[in-house]
């Protein structure tokens, strides 16, 4: 077992290593080029389509409304990367890594504009009457048989990365913080989690749709206004905040208290991996949420879809870095979700740890009921329908296992296969490209026509 955990760990680190980096900022730096900036300059656009009454009760061809996509692909991207990942980032490469975060999210977002265009131009119906859509359809459906091997490989990567990323090892982080901090034992919480998830998972995805549309807003417009206090309450440490992570961006951060400082590239490391972490720009698994959407235009739907890596990033990472470095913890020697908490706990005494808990446990809960979909959708896509429901009743009884087990090795197979899974999706995303730029350009052009900004 030990030989096979380093094997793992080996190609992990092939993996994860800069080369994939490098590839993934390209691939969302060659798009952001190509669509000449759009989503950055078209931000305010894309907010007011995420709020119109057609994003949020939409009647077009699909299963669920714009807004439910988005809120089902973000219901999978804010989870403990929000919380731990930004944490663990700041403690390995300094202050400096949360701008490398905030970078990848700029280039990520027309990833994730891109991705979707793809998802909802490319997606089918299948015999139950869904439509269907992500990275395996856009290889088969946008770059003919001769590629869907490609589709196929993604599929198989995806379906079983799920039960790392998004299910054991967020059962895991939940039994972790809720034994810490309210005595509660494992076993309790991977019961309570396979109960809840199981009840929304009957209802398939208009059900999580549903469940996501009410709880991520709730859950993120709490975190980021309980993280805005405390950052209130550190007003005067922001400026020298903002000093120390764009300084510590370019130059190395010195040893200090119990960090053992870094190197410019940890900072580029780490921010750019736990920034792709949090906000999956790139893996290929939120285009198979936004295929869901019910919209005849894939434009739009991108345009709702790249905010999900600037809420991600942006406003919640920002919020947890900013909190974590104003806090003065950054330099205490903890990691993880206990540097996140140790830092709202300093600034909110005797409450602040309370809400890392609870937040983490809601983060890491709507994560399962996000990747479940994503999953679903892989396994349909080698075995058919049929495959549904023996992959949720083993998707489900997977949770209690999850919370109660060491997940060392799990964790890093799931990481790995992660990795895995966005080199298919990078590679059609490039061939791709001039579908994407063509039907961005038309739809402009349209606009413009119409005299609409």
């Amino acid at each position: 077992m030990e030989a096979i955990s380093t094997f793992v760990s080996e190609i992990n680190g092939l993996a994860w290593g800069p080369p994939m980096l490098v590839m993934i900022l390209g691939v969302g730096l060659f798009l952001s080029l190509g669509l000449k900036l759009m989503p950055i300059m078209k931000l305010g656009a894309g907010f007011r389509l995420m709020w119109n009454g057609r994003a949020r009760g939409g009647d077009d061809d699909g299963d669920i409304p714009p807004f439910q996509a988005l809120m089902t692909a973000l219901s999978a991207t804010v989870g403990t990367g929000n919380i731990a990942g930004v944490a663990t980032a700041v403690f390995l490469g300094g202050p400096g890594a949360l701008f490398w975060m905030w970078l990848t999210a700029l280039v990520g977002m027309a990833t994730k504009y891109s991705e979707a265009v793809l998802a909802v131009r490319f997606r089918e119906v299948d015999e139950r009457g869904n439509h269907v859509g992500g990275p395996m359809y856009y290889i088969r459906n946008g770059l003919g048989s001769k590629w869907a091997w490609l589709g196929v490989l993604f599929a198989l990567f995806a379906s079983i990365a799920a039960f790392g990323i998004g299910n054991t090892v967020q059962a895991n982080s939940v039994a972790d913080v809720l034994e810490v901090n309210f005595s509660i034992p494992h076993w309790a919480t991977g019961l309570a989690l396979m109960v809840l998830v199981g009840l929304v998972l009957v209802g398939g995805i208009k059900r999580i749709g549903q469940v996501a549309s009410a709880l991520v807003p709730f859950m993120a417009v709490s975190y980021v206004l309980i993280g805005l206090v405390v950052l209130a309450i550190n007003a005067n440490e922001i400026p020298e905040a903002f000093s120390k992570i764009f300084s510590y961006a370019f130059s190395p951060s010195a040893a200090e208290g119990g960090f053992a400082g870094a190197a410019v590239w940890a900072a580029i490391r780490y921010g750019v991996a736990r920034g792709i972490f949090s906000n999956e720009a790139g893996l290929g698994s939120a285009p198979i949420a936004h295929a869901a959407a019910q919209t005849k235009d894939p434009v739009r739907q991108g345009m709702v879809a790249m905010l999900g890596t600037f809420i991600d990033t942006i406003i919640v990472c920002s919020i947890t870095g900013l909190v974590i470095i104003t806090s003065g913890v950054w330099t205490s020697g903890e990691t993880g979700a206990a540097l996140t908490s140790l830092a709202f706990e300093t600034g909110l005494p005797g409450f602040g740890n309370y809400v890392v808990a609870i937040a983490l446990a809601i983060f890491a809960f709507t994560t399962i009921i996000g990747w479940s979909f994503y999953g679903e959708r892989s396994i349909e896509f080698l075995f058919g329908v049929k495959a549904i429901v023996p992959y949720r009743i083993v998707w489900v009884l997977a949770i209690p296992l999850g919370a109660t087990v060491n997940l060392g090795f799990i964790w890093l197979v799931a990481d790995t296969l992660n990795a895995m899974m966005a080199l298919p999706n990078l590679i059609a995303l490039l061939l791709l490209s001039p579908v994407v730029f063509r039907l961005t350009k038309d739809y402009f052009d349209k606009q413009k026509a119409l005299g609409i900004k």
